[in-house]
């Protein structure tokens, strides 16, 4: 049986799709009503996994009538990926920062679930297992080339 936040993922996922804007506004207290669950519950699962790297942007208002917007930000045309990928990974990436990078492609299902988790074994720091900032600067370079190597299909 999946977790409350898978559960609460799927839902908030299911309403961008729905949402002609690629936005949606929740109540925290009113999805935690819903789920059964406290509001933290809900703060958890918009932190953890609605982050930039994996392609959300997410707003905040606190207070009596608060809320909290999600929105899809969309990775830019295939002919300018190669540029994104660039200025999203840099010289060096830190690990967090490339799985969520893969995520999103994989979202966007520019990439695969296997080549993403092949991407993710390849670049993850028990692979690289050298001292920072050297790993960093390793995991940049390896995943720069597999995802234009991939993408430039």
């Amino acid at each position: 049986m999946r977790n409350i936040s898978d559960l609460i993922e799927q839902y908030l996922k299911q309403l961008l799709q729905n949402s002609s804007d690629g936005a949606v506004e929740i109540q925290r207290n009113e999805l935690a009503d819903q789920f059964s669950c406290v509001p933290s519950q809900i703060n958890y699962v918009i932190s953890t996994r609605f982050t930039l790297e994996k392609g959300y942007m997410v707003e905040s208002k606190r207070g009596g009538g608060g809320y909290v917007r999600i929105q899809r930000v969309e990775l830019p045309a295939l002919k300018n990926i190669q540029f994104h990928i660039n200025e999203t990974i840099g010289d060096c990436v830190e690990q967090s920062v490339a799985e969520g990078l893969i995520y999103q492609l994989e979202e966007a299902e520019l990439i695969t679930r296997r080549e993403a988790n092949l991407i993710r074994a390849a670049i993850s720091r028990d692979t690289i297992a050298v001292k920072l900032p050297l790993r960093d600067e390793i995991r940049a370079r390896l995943l720069k080339s597999m995802l234009i190597t991939l993408l430039i299909r």
